[in-house]
């Protein structure tokens, strides 16, 4: 299972036989020609192959399986035809954005559905049979488990990050999604990350998987500068973090910690320091997560410290620098943070605090990515260029 078992690729949109209005929208939204997963990824879906495919973050995963459902789905039958789960609610917010984007053409209605939103709207607009349904498991079941989310007439189910959805929390919950789907349903799961004990997860559930997997090796970011300094005790990490401040002139960053307390307290004495800061966690309300999200996407906040609710798959262009205050405590989460900094191929720089007991950390990443992390040069004058 470990093994790519497709090759073929189609290097333009126009070569692979979308619909028009498909099409339309997809130029529109910006996509000129497709990313290489896209280039790979989006024929086996379209053919009706159950998919597994690998790419790093930020090579448009995303577009692959909103492309190919857009496909699938026939626009003259007001049925749920599809049906895409995310392990965070603002991921399913970037993807039911995007799909709504590239379906502007079409005659095909997106709705989303997560937790911490009213049911009551969730239920009417489940009742007008949506085409595509794009959401988080909990609040996905519950709409299936009323009878309010009809799966009879599914023809796709696409599982984005779904390292992280078939491990940790959710595995109860997608295989009680999976007992009311129709054996018929094509499969298809997407992430940077596919440990084995996923892959031997999926083989129980896909049939004859075209799997395109791109190697460990290849997984850290080209273009990503990746660096360390060595700060000895945790309480010199605050007055390291500081001193980057006066050195780097940067369009926006992003910090990440592992605990909300620790976001809460690094938040507080930067703001102390008369640093402008935002920050994001699990435990914040949904009204004031999507605030966040929004004021820093649209760069009206410069800083964001956050625990790894958005490591995975938010894209905020302007992104280019990461700092992890903490090390990840999962070596996967690495990739997902620091591919938060040069998305799509742009140049994007990463710093880890480390403290001494940390230090063995950093080198079980650097040999698991065969990646190397270099000492943070003293002349911080050329990092970003």
């Amino acid at each position: 299972m470990s093994e790519s078992n497709w090759t073929e690729t189609v290097e333009s949109f126009d070569e692979m036989g979308l619909k028009e209005s498909l099409l339309r929208g997809i130029y529109a939204h910006g996509f000129e020609k497709p990313s290489a997963i896209q280039s790979r990824a989006i024929i086996p879906v379209i053919h009706g192959k159950d998919t597994i495919a690998q790419a790093q973050s930020g090579t448009g995963k995303t577009g692959t399986f909103l492309i190919s459902s857009l496909q699938i789905i026939d626009e003259t039958q007001q049925a749920t035809q599809a049906l895409i789960l995310a392990p965070t609610r603002e991921l399913a917010s970037q993807i039911h954005s995007i799909g709504k984007d590239l379906s502007t053409y079409m005659g095909i209605s997106v709705h989303m559905c997560v937790g911490g939103t009213r049911t009551r709207e969730d239920i009417e607009a489940l009742a007008k049979l949506p085409h595509m349904i794009v959401g988080t498991p909990g609040r996905v079941l519950h709409m299936i488990n009323k009878g309010y989310l009809k799966t009879d007439q599914l023809k796709i189910f696409a599982l984005d990050e779904a390292d992280e959805l078939l491990s940790r929390g959710f595995t109860e919950q997608i295989y009680d999604i999976f007992q009311f789907l129709n054996g018929e349903i094509q499969i298809c799961l997407f992430s940077a990350t596919m440990p084995p004990q996923v892959l031997s997860m999926a083989e129980k559930f896909m049939r004859d998987p075209a799997r395109i997997l791109v190697k460990k090796e290849a997984l850290t970011l080209d273009g990503i500068k990746q660096f360390y300094v060595a700060v000895g005790d945790e309480s010199y990490k605050l007055d390291t973090l500081c001193d980057l401040y006066e050195h780097l002139t940067i369009t926006q960053a992003i910090i990440f910690v592992n605990k909300k307390r620790v976001a809460e307290w690094l938040c507080d004495n930067l703001t102390q320091r008369d640093f402008t800061v935002s920050i994001l966690h699990g435990e914040m309300p949904q009204e004031e997560r999507s605030l966040v999200m929004r004021e820093f996407r649209s760069g009206s906040s410069r800083v964001l410290i956050s625990t790894d609710l958005i490591a995975r798959g938010i894209d905020v262009q302007q992104v280019s620098l990461v700092v992890n205050y903490d090390l990840p405590t999962s070596r996967e989460n690495y990739i997902h943070r620091v591919g938060r900094s040069g998305r799509f191929g742009r140049k994007g720089v990463a710093i880890n605090l480390v403290t001494d007991d940390a230090t063995a950390d950093l080198r079980e990443i650097e040999a698991h990515y065969g990646t190397k992390v270099d000492e943070l040069p003293s002349d911080l004058g050329h990092i970003m260029d």
